[in-house]
């Protein structure tokens, strides 16, 4: 009977042992090709630098990313990659998903299949909520609107008009402001969702400039729509007029900075990284980052999430010795860790998955070395306030 035992636990250990030298599956849907191409690159890049720095491997196990290219916000794609992934590949995480409609999609396949999904950009308040097996490092919308709205109550700005892309998370950001500012004393003079496809801005900006508001508050996805956007205010003269231009981090986006120019100097933001953020660890990043991406382009909030999404993964693995086999096991260490970021301190918080962390309020200046959003207030700890 002993040596039945004997035999019983070699096997288990031989058998735990060969399951440890798998390789750490990571399933990556992101769109890798298309307008929205960078926001794939800027993940890639800050899990290659997390890697650069920590090692290819975790608790003796090498990682493997199997790339999934979403081409942008296609859930229809982003539920058919996810399928493949988690049936084909057989991957031990999901991670990635730039767009919210993506990862609504991808929530019931995790929770069917009991995957751990971390999300890397997709802001939407109620996503963590569709499924137990997701988690998110990246931010919300909600987080950045409320920061911009209680700046704008301190200062003397009374009106607002706002202006932003019409579907989740233009409108989660949108009403976030908007309750935020109205609460404070603000008045909404008027509002505008505008299409996500191919938008004409000038029209808006004049019916905005006819308005006469003390700001405008602007959301559209980082990238080339929120260049258009911002172009379209300077050109129909609302700065001139003195409307100030307020935001979030996709309007002044670290990655597209420098090729915006003079548009840019001066814009409030609100924000949870910049990629001149005074600290040692970030200024760590930002190097390794550079190095592995040759330079361009610099690091912006979807770079540093990956990063730090890579960051749980390596310590929850570490912490199950290299078996994330169960994934309610990989959830309960999610849930509730903390860390230091590049960001500043994060938290997966305990009540919701979600993401907890400082929320900065900038402005973009020209340094002499480049464009760079200027960090000078802090608000600490914001936990999401979209949910409410």
């Amino acid at each position: 009977m002993a040596r039945l035992a004997a035999t019983l636990l070699a096997s288990a250990l031989f058998i735990g042992q060969a399951a440890a030298a798998e390789p750490l599956k990571l399933g990556f849907v992101a769109p890798m090709s298309g307008a929205q191409a960078e926001y794939g690159l800027q993940m890639m890049n800050g899990m290659k630098t997390y890697m650069a720095q920590n090692g290819d491997s975790v608790a003796g196990r090498e990682v493997e990313i199997i790339v999934k290219d979403s081409g942008g916000p296609n859930p229809d794609v982003a539920k058919r990659l996810t399928q493949e992934l988690i049936v084909r590949d057989k991957v031990d995480f999901l991670v990635g998903y730039g767009f919210s409609p993506n990862a609504f999609a991808a929530a019931p396949l995790a929770t069917d299949s009991e995957t751990p999904l971390i999300i890397f950009n997709a802001a939407t308040s109620s996503i963590p909520t569709k499924s137990p097996f997701i988690a998110r490092v990246s931010m919300t919308l909600a987080q950045h609107a409320y920061g911009i709205a209680k700046w704008a109550n301190g200062e003397d700005i009374k009106t607002v008009y706002t202006l932003y892309a019409d579907y989740a998370p233009g409108r989660d950001a949108n009403a976030q402001f908007t309750k935020i500012f109205t609460e404070g004393g603000g008045e909404i003079v008027g509002e505008i969702g505008v299409p996500l496809s191919s938008p004409d801005f000038g029209p808006y900006m004049q019916r905005i400039k006819d308005a006469k508001p003390d700001a405008i508050f602007m959301w559209f996805p980082s990238g080339e729509l929120a260049n258009t956007m911002l172009k379209a205010y300077r050109a129909r003269g609302l700065d001139d007029d003195g409307i100030v231009a307020l935001g979030t981090s996709d309007l002044v986006d670290d990655n597209s900075l420098d090729s915006m120019g003079e548009d840019a100097v001066g814009l409030i933001t609100a924000a949870h990284y910049s990629a001149a953020h005074d600290s040692e660890l970030n200024k760590a990043f930002v190097k390794a980052y550079d190095e592995v991406s040759g330079g361009s382009p610099r690091p912006n909030f979807m770079g540093v999430a990956a990063y730090d999404g890579l960051a749980a993964i390596y310590h929850v693995t570490e912490e199950l010795g290299g078996d994330v086999s169960d994934g309610k096991k990989v959830m309960e260490l999610l849930t509730g860790l903390t860390f230091e970021s590049p960001r500043g301190p994060i938290e997966i918080s305990a009540e919701d998955r979600d993401i907890v962390q400082n929320i900065y309020i900038r402005e973009t200046k020209d340094t002499g070395e480049g464009l760079y959003n200027i960090e000078f207030e802090t608000m600490p700890m914001v936990v999401d306030p979209g949910k409410d």
